[in-house]
This record gives structure tokens, C-alpha cells and sequence, in this order.
């Protein structure tokens, strides 16, 4: 049994944590330092909750969802402790930690609910066996590194392997699907999609065409049967559960499904399914993921995009007509180095013209936009002052931009100084 948590190391890492935000340093330094003094400090705070730990991993989708599996277990009545921040790291985990314990260490909270990295996830169950686990896809993002396609597979067959209780999966993608099928079949939960939307949401092998049509798919917990915009028809077992929701985008209807599949299984008969549907239709946005400020009175809207698959459904998503379009790319660890994959991104329907492109790779993504013949207002590597030229250019428009992970970062910073931006910490 793990050892219970030091009030010296609690009240060292809590001190640190209030030292760095007066700062105005990185949400997962505090946990770096906890870390590096109590090995053991994230699994003695987790160990004690009746609920146990549930993980979601995956390439895309991960924040929202682990958003969404939050507020619908909170709905149920459940105290949940999460990673808000989006530090999908084990430090981001610790960090969010010392935010939520008492000064003895100890956790008020029925379950945690973890979003991870995928590298991270390996390490991290190694120190804490979580007893649900929710893995989305598994797309190529961030190759440089984490390698090739089915390096990233086998990252999450060991979260898989480790997972106690059960293990939602995406049976759409070809190589999450071989991973369920060989597991003990009683552990695993699919969620799915009904045959006629599968197009809609391209695995990376459909992207490629070297995905084998007609294979027989097991039988999902939750389908998503029908979607029209927000409007969604979701079954949950021999229910069917009719949503209109908040968030923006076809991919957070899929996303919705992960999660309700997720729930159901924690909570089994318990679940209130009228619930779900009313907490799932008051959601709202990660930050940075189709989060929407107000800008000189006008909308301005922010799209994470780290991949081709990402990329491509943000774009099937959002019409922009009548909007002013921002694209921000820059290549930091976090974006990843290889930034080559925006050229399996088709931006045709951006031909309408953009009006700034920035970030670090800016020029290059203004290359990837000039290939698809979609002119491009200003180019400019300057973060800050881009987004400035861009509201004062399009100062009676609504705006959208579509942003990599450091950038978006960067884009919440200076929009903080001009509007309300929800403060994530």
C-alpha cells in the first residue's frame, strides 16, 4: 500500500504552487516539484477514493471529453477530482492535486477523473491501476515523439492491460479495436458509430484508404444513430437518447458518446439516463477547444487543431462564410516538432481567403494554404501583434481561429488583457 502523503510535502508543494502563480509561471512546475520530493504523492492521494481512478487517453478529443465525463458524473451526484488544466502530464496531475488537497494531503472526492497524455499514461499507471480507462483513437500526431502510428497503440494497450474494471473503446478505429479484441472480453465496453455516419468520422487508416470496409463491428454500448448540427440521437442500451447541444463541432458529438458510454459503465443500472441528457445539453466548451469570447462586441472563437484528422473535422465543422479566419502553428514540444502533417489537411474550403496567418510556422502554413489557392491577408510570426492587426482588421466581424496547442496558449494570454477569458488553473 502506498504511503499516506506528507503534511510537510503538501504544505512544500502548496507553497510552491501559490510562489508560482504570483509568477505567473506554468500550471505543472508545483507538480514537478512534488514529484521529485514524494514519489508516491499522486497514488496516496488516489488510493482512498470509493470510486477509484478513471483515465482517458487518446490522441484527439481528450479534454473535451474529460470535461464532459466531469459535469455528467457530477450530474449523477458524484464529487469528482479532475486535471482541469489540461497538463496531461503526471506533473499536470500532481499539480492539480495540490490545488484540491488539505494540508494533511487528503483528497475530498468520491472519484478522479485523469486525462493523459499517452507516454504519460503508461507511466502513470504503473504508480496508480486505474479502474476505468476510455481510450478514443488513435490518430498520427506528434510523430516526432511518439513515432510511428502503432507505437501510440501499444502506449495504450499497456493503460489497457493495467485497467481493473472496465475499458471503453472506440471500436471505429481499426487498431483500438484489434487492442479490445484481445482483452478479457468481460472488461471491455465499445461506443460506436451507426454505418451511415462512419464517413463523417474518419479513422487515420480511412484517411489513407487502407481501411477494410464491411468488417463486422462488436456490439457498442452507446451508438451515435442520428446527427443533424447539434442535434444528436444517441442509444444507450435499448434507450435513445435525443440531445441539442452547446458545443460546436461534429467531433464533440462523438466525443459526447465516449462519455456517456464511460459514465454508464461506471455507474451501470445507478445511471440517470433523463440526466445525462440535461447535463450533456448545458455543456460548454474546453478552453481553446471551440471556446467562444466576445471580442469589440463581435464572437471570436477558438479551434484546437494538433493533426489531419483534428484539422480536417474543424474545418467540415465550421462554415466561414461571414467569418474573419485566423490560423495560428507553432512548433514547441507541446505542438510537436513535425509540423509536415498540415500537408494531409485539405483547405479548400477556406478558398473564400483568410486574414492572418501566425505563429512560428506561419510561413509554412501559409505554403500548405497558397498549394490550395486560398489567399492569404498577412503573414506575421508575432503572436501578439497578429492577433491585435487581426481584431483591428476585422473589428465589425465575428472571428474564428484555428490554433495549435502553444499557440492557443499564447492567443488566451493576450485575449485576457482585452476580455474575459475563463481563467484555468
Amino acid at each position: 500500500m502506498p504511503k499516506a502523503p506528507k503534511p510537510l510535502v503538501t504544505l512544500l508543494g502548496k507553497a510552491v504552487r501559490e510562489a508560482t502563480k504570483l509568477r505567473g509561471g506554468g500550471s505543472a512546475f508545483p507538480g514537478l516539484f512534488v514529484e521529485s520530493i514524494d514519489k508516491d504523492f499522486i497514488s496516496s492521494c488516489l488510493s482512498p477514493l470509493p470510486y477509484g481512478v478513471v483515465l482517458i487517453s487518446g490522441t484527439n478529443g481528450k479534454t473535451t471529453t474529460t470535461k464532459m465525463v466531469v459535469e455528467l458524473l457530477e450530474g449523477q451526484g458524484l464529487t469528482v477530482f479532475t486535471n482541469r488544466t489540461g497538463s496531461n502530464f503526471t506533473r499536470g496531475v500532481a499539480a492539480a492535486l495540490l490545488g484540491a488537497v488539505d494540508m494533511k494531503g487528503n483528497l475530498s472526492a468520491d472519484i478522479a477523473v485523469l486525462e493523459l497524455d499517452e507516454a504519460h499514461a503508461v507511466k502513470f499507471v504503473q504508480a496508480v491501476r486505474p479502474r476505468y480507462s476510455l481510450l478514443l483513437n488513435v490518430m498520427r500526431d506528434q510523430l516526432d515523439r511518439f513515432g510511428e502510428i502503432d507505437t501510440t497503440a501499444r502506449l495504450l494497450r499497456s493503460v489497457a492491460e493495467q485497467t481493473s474494471d472496465v475499458v471503453v473503446i472506440n471500436r471505429e478505429d481499426p487498431r483500438l479495436l484489434q487492442l479490445g479484441e484481445s482483452l478479457d472480453e468481460t472488461k471491455v465496453r465499445y461506443f460506436g458509430l451507426d454505418k451511415s455516419l462512419r464517413a463523417k468520422f474518419p479513422s487515420d487508416d480511412d484517411m489513407r484508404g487502407s481501411n477494410a470496409s464491411g468488417a463486422k463491428l462488436p456490439k457498442a454500448v452507446s451508438v451515435l444513430e442520428e446527427l443533424d448540427g447539434h442535434k444528436a440521437v444517441v442509444s444507450l442500451g435499448n434507450k435513445k437518447l435525443t440531445l441539442e447541444l452547446k458545443l460546436e463541432g461534429i467531433y464533440n458529438v462523438f466525443n459526447a458518446v465516449a462519455a456517456i458510454s464511460l459514465v454508464s459503465s461506471v455507474l451501470g443500472d445507478k445511471t440517470d439516463k433523463d440526466k445525462l441528457v440535461s447535463t450533456l445539453e448545458s455543456i460548454t466548451p474546453a478552453f481553446g477547444r471551440g471556446e467562444k469570447l466576445l471580442v469589440d462586441g463581435q464572437p471570436l472563437e477558438l479551434v484546437l487543431v494538433k493533426n489531419p484528422g483534428g484539422f480536417r473535422l474543424g474545418l467540415e465543422s465550421f462554415d466561414p462564410t461571414g467569418y474573419a479566419t485566423m490560423i495560428a502553428i507553432n512548433d514547441n514540444y507541446a505542438d510537436g516538432r513535425d509540423m509536415s502533417w498540415l500537408w494531409d489537411v485539405q483547405f479548400e474550403s477556406l478558398k473564400p481567403g483568410i486574414s492572418h496567418v501566425t505563429g512560428v510556422r506561419a510561413y509554412d502554413m501559409a505554403l500548405r494554404l497558397q498549394y490550395d489557392e486560398v489567399e492569404v491577408g498577412s503573414v506575421e510570426t508575432d503572436i501578439p501583434k497578429a492577433l491585435k492587426d487581426f481584431i483591428k482588421a476585422n473589428k465589425s466581424m465575428p472571428k474564428r481561429i484555428y490554433c495549435s496547442y502553444t499557440s492557443m496558449l499564447a492567443l488566451r494570454r493576450e485575449l485576457s488583457k482585452i476580455t474575459d477569458v475563463e481563467t484555468v488553473s
